[in-house]
């Protein structure tokens, strides 16, 4: 087990929104302020995380031919567990998120890791495998919500930062976020639905040129490694 390993996969080289490009679905459907951003984000980490070390921890004894229903009970379980937590404790998240959250039973990226990694690796890789996909997948969408909710109407935090009442954070949805800007400079397309394909889609172009420029750079160290033993 490499966990500095699935630390960078998670997070760069094999990140589930901009390199597997799955789970996009929410991604560009909730990334209007940084509230729903990091609610959704820490859902599916829990979900993940959760979903991962139950599958490892069964994987034997799950008959090959239904492995997949297997998977979407586990999933349910958890997104249940994780909806009814929103409701009693966040309303004002669950509402906001909407019918997003039931919608993780179907997430590609939860059923994608358990058939890809977790029917085929132990508990403690599959642990660490949910907790840092979990939070690549974070770290874009809090990219997206302060990208689109700055960019298109000037502002930082809404829903989770109050300054009306002095410097907090709140879970009810009602701050008002920082106004960096006047509302009326802001790009107001990228707050449109249209907005979170633009984003998604400059995100992912920006992480491909990331990525092979440092495999370009890698492969002419590995040559001139080579040529210097020769």
């Amino acid at each position: 087990m490499n966990i500095k390993k699935q630390f960078k996969e998670g997070l760069i080289t094999n990140n589930p929104v901009l390199v597997q490009q799955i789970g996009m679905c929410a991604t560009m459907a909730i990334t209007t302020t940084l509230f729903n951003g990091v609610g959704m984000g820490l859902s599916v980490l829990i979900i993940l995380t959760c979903c991962n070390v139950v599958i490892s921890a069964i994987r034997k004894i799950i008959p090959d031919e239904i492995r997949l229903a297997i998977f979407v009970v586990v999933i349910a379980g958890f997104v249940t567990i994780v909806d009814l937590l929103l409701q009693a404790f966040v309303p004002a998240l669950s509402s906001a998120l909407g019918v997003f959250i039931p919608l993780i039973v179907v997430n590609c990226i939860i059923i994608g890791r358990a058939e890809a990694f977790c029917q085929k690796m132990p508990v403690g890789a599959s642990f660490w495998d949910g907790i840092f996909q979990g939070i690549g997948y974070t770290c874009v969408l809090i990219i997206m919500c302060v990208v689109r909710e700055l960019l298109g109407s000037g502002r930082f935090g809404g829903g989770l930062i109050d300054i009306a009442n002095g410097f907090r954070f709140t879970l009810d949805g009602t701050g008002g976020g920082i106004q960096i800007f006047p509302e009326t400079f802001g790009a107001s397309i990228l707050s449109l639905p249209f907005g979170g394909f633009l984003t998604l889609g400059v995100l992912i172009a920006v992480m491909q040129y990331a990525l092979k420029k440092s495999a370009k750079k890698q492969e002419l160290a590995e040559k001139a490694e080579k040529e210097a033993e020769e």
